[in-house]
């Protein structure tokens, strides 16, 4: 079994930098869990520290139920996969891949037999003479993957390996990381800044900021129910659109108390309604239901979450209830080639009879995820059909999600 554990771990420089602040985290035997966040959240530290190049401040790591705080790195039985490659300039492939088990004094035959093995997997047998030099920079990757692999270890730490390569080779390298741990069942920790790295290969992903864990859940669970603004904002592509907004009663009644806002949803009172700008729509019984403490927040403000990909050309949408179509103007059309991105604008007006108004404003533009087929063009008004099941609710003072 090879189980890593974090418990409570905080990190603190000597400088006063908090890095890391109580961390818990569990990585299960054979998974592969990815460490994701921006520059400077303490991924990294988190991963050296339980490499052991990096002593925690406080709390305690554990590798297989044993504690190893004070375990030197060569006795922890982890194998690091750097970024900048770190191979050995003089050294073949071969003599490259076999350092580590030399040094540890692994009978030659074994040696042999491991690194043959390694470079089978990894299709690096015609390089085995070759110096780093003479590599491409994947192959180079692939070496240090090799390095890494015949050493047997109980778990992978692989700290962003493929940040230095092009983005078509990251596309294919990234499919071989998946492969090659699930075929060989290594405990693996994967850290990166990029999230669709982190969705597209983790079993469960960690989403990390200002050192803090903000959720860590499976990819799925993260894009479908974000736990707040920082894991809704960060993880998808385009990222989540976040506009401030208000809940307001449903029914006729709503209505007179937003000024007249363009009313969407029927007037039969049955759910609150959220309004934004001059713009109303009827929250759904199954968002409502997914989002229970929605009832607190009648007559407050909230921030309303809507995915790039839950909006769509009112022209492509079929019999789209009228009360989900908004009118905006097009300020930017980006094309992507099997699908469109439109930047649209939402007016910064705040709610006309509302006290309050000037605090409640939305976000000056929006993006939209169409289909390449529509013809919206910049610099005129399109209707977009939001998929109102689709929307996500958080309290604009925590910034957490708004569920049970």
């Amino acid at each position: 079994m090879s189980r890593i554990v974090l418990e409570s771990v905080s990190k603190v420089f000597g400088d006063g930098t908090q890095a890391l602040r109580s961390l818990d985290l569990e990585v299960g035997d054979g998974e592969l869990l990815v460490l994701v966040g921006p520059s400077g959240c303490g991924k990294t530290t988190a991963l050296r520290m339980v490499a052991g190049l990096e002593d925690a401040t406080s709390g305690s790591i554990f590798i297989d139920g044993r504690r190893v705080n004070d375990v030197e790195p060569r006795h922890r039985d982890v194998a690091m996969v750097f970024q900048s490659y770190a191979l050995y300039p003089h050294l073949t492939v071969y003599d490259n891949m076999a350092f580590s088990l030399r040094y540890r004094k692994v009978p030659r035959q074994a040696i042999a037999e491991r690194v043959a093995e390694a470079a089978r997997i990894l299709e690096l047998e015609p390089y085995l003479r070759r110096k780093p030099r003479e590599l491409s920079g994947g192959q180079r990757q692939r070496v240090a993957m090799g390095r890494a692999i015949v050493r047997q270890p109980r778990a992978f730490l692989m700290d962003e390996p493929l940040s230095n390569l092009d983005a078509k080779l990251r596309v294919q390298m990234r499919a071989e990381i998946a492969q090659l741990q699930r075929s060989l069942g290594t405990t693996t920790i994967y850290v990166t800044h990029d999230q669709i790295e982190a969705m597209t290969l983790g079993t469960r992903v960690a989403v990390l900021s200002g050192g803090v864990l903000q959720q860590v859940a499976q990819p799925q669970e993260l894009y479908r129910r974000p736990a707040n603004l920082f894991v809704a904002g960060f993880i998808g592509s385009p990222p989540m659109n976040l506009i401030d907004a208000r809940l307001e009663r449903g029914g006729a009644e709503g209505a007179d108390r937003a000024g007249g806002a363009d009313r969407a949803g029927g007037a039969d009172g049955a759910g609150p309604d959220v309004v934004f700008g001059s713009y109303r729509l009827r929250v759904p019984p199954s968002v409502t239901a997914a989002h229970p403490g929605l009832d607190k927040y009648l007559g407050e403000r909230v921030v309303l979450g809507v995915r790039p990909e839950h909006m769509a050309d009112a022209a492509f949408a079929g019999d789209a209830d009228p009360g989900c179509v908004i009118e905006l103007p097009i300020r930017l059309r980006e094309e992507l080639g099997a699908e469109v991105h439109v930047h649209a604008a939402i007016g910064l007006a705040a709610h006309a009879g509302d006290d309050t108004a000037d605090d409640v404003r939305s976000l000056a533009t929006i993006v939209a995820r169409l289909d390449p087929r529509s013809t919206i063009g910049e610099g005129q008004p399109a209707a977009l059909v939001i998929n109102a099941a689709e929307l996500h609710f958080f309290d604009p003072q925590t910034g957490d999600s708004i569920r049970r």
